[in-house]
């Protein structure tokens, strides 16, 4: 006759030797669930910070590179672009950029760290379509009240030289100012900056 007591202790063995078998598959196989849920190399390398070299960057000129998928813009501004941005806020929705389309250090009339460059992200805030850079625009052409910036051929939204929109158009904010941050007199780093290191 077996012995009760045995087949007890076999029993038992047999249940915590089937739990930690089945705990052991079940391990091995999340590891490759959870891993695969990390961010792609790829994704990662499309949020990383740019470097760009603005030593490169004209008066008057504008510079496109890219930063997570969208139009990056590096517009360097000269002394008479930024003369003009001086008496534009009557007709402004947003002129002292009170919304939170730029980091902190970007929330004033120049909407930039450093006067004679303006980054911006070069998408329309109203339906998302990227506007054109007119510098200079004849009193005619599209309203004798914008003397030159950004446009949008899409809905007619107009922004000035800080990126600021104007009133009365289709886009709701101004152009959003990524975060970014100066390496040194002609490095810029866009995506990250001392508040939001990458």
């Amino acid at each position: 006759m077996p012995d009760p007591i045995a087949n007890l202790y076999r029993r038992k063995w047999l249940l915590r030797a089937t739990g930690v078998s089945g705990g052991a598959v079940l391990a091995a196989a999340a590891v490759p669930f959870i891993e695969s849920l990390a961010p792609s190399e790829a994704a990662k390398a499309a949020g990383a910070p740019v470097e760009v070299d603005i030593n490169q960057v004209a008066p008057g000129a504008l510079l496109t590179t890219e930063w997570r998928g969208r139009p990056v813009w590096i517009l360097h501004r000269t002394v008479s672009m930024l003369t003009l941005l001086r008496g534009n806020d009557e007709r402004l929705a947003d002129p002292r950029s009170e919304r939170p389309q730029q980091p902190p250090y970007a929330a004033n009339p120049i909407r930039s760290i450093r006067p004679a460059f303006l980054v911006a992200t070069g998408i329309c805030t109203h339906l998302g379509c990227v506007p054109v850079y007119r510098p200079e625009v004849a009193p005619a052409d599209l309203g004798s009240d914008w003397n030159g910036g950004f446009y949008c051929p899409c809905h007619g939204s107009r922004f000035d030289l800080a990126g600021r929109v104007f009133k009365n158009v289709p886009a709701p904010t101004n152009l959003e100012i990524p975060p970014h941050e100066y390496l040194s007199d002609t490095r810029l780093r866009i995506g990250a900056d001392r508040e939001n290191p990458a």
